[in-house]
């Protein structure tokens, strides 16, 4: 099978779970997606399960592929500024071009609630921003206890579905219509020193 055709059906699974939810996700809305002719989804992914692995698969390469971007373009040496820049650059991402995959996580997780194999397949995103915002915390300021580090990534977790779904009431009220204000009260409660 052609790889490059593989991944172009994986992304238009992507772009049907987030414009149209778990219930669009088709063979035929996948194959109009991608632009291929019709039932060249289902060949490469025979069942519905195989479709939702696909998806979840491209998502958690997709994560580890921004994850990276993210490390890279800010380098987290201990400074609260550096922590703000991160933090906000996230939220950013949620809300604009990243939102689309956001919305497909979304959905994939709650697929995932049905199906625990599912469960499996994206278990590495979100125990990797535990692990990874946790250390990141820590190296900012080693008294954070792995506790306060593993709420601080919970709360993020609840910004970013907030700011996929965009309500102005519910962003205001937490704090979201002004990400580098949240930014910096989240870490002023994480990082008190």
């Amino acid at each position: 099978m052609n790889p490059a055709r593989r991944n172009r059906l994986r992304e238009a699974a992507i772009v049907v779970l987030a414009d149209a939810g778990g219930r669009g996700l088709t063979h035929r809305a996948v194959d109009l997606v991608a632009d291929v002719p019709p039932g060249t989804a289902k060949n490469y992914f025979p069942t519905r399960d195989a479709l939702l692995r696909a998806a979840a698969e491209r998502c958690v390469e997709n994560y580890q592929e921004l994850a990276a971007r993210m490390a890279a373009a800010v380098p987290v040496d201990g400074g609260r500024e550096d922590l703000v820049t991160l933090v906000r650059g996230l939220l950013a991402n949620a809300a604009g071009p990243g939102r689309p995959r956001l919305l497909a996580y979304r959905e994939l997780q709650a697929e995932a609630g049905r199906r625990p194999w599912l469960a499996e397949v994206l278990d590495p995103i979100a125990a990797a921003d535990f692990a990874w915002f946790g250390q990141v915390l820590r190296t900012a300021d080693p008294s954070v206890t792995p506790a306060r580090a593993t709420l601080l990534t919970l709360v993020l977790h609840g910004a970013l579905t907030h700011l996929s779904a965009g309500g102005a009431r519910t962003l205001d009220a937490a704090g979201l219509d002004d990400p580098d204000r949240f930014a910096r009260e989240l870490l002023a409660v994480a990082l008190p020193g």
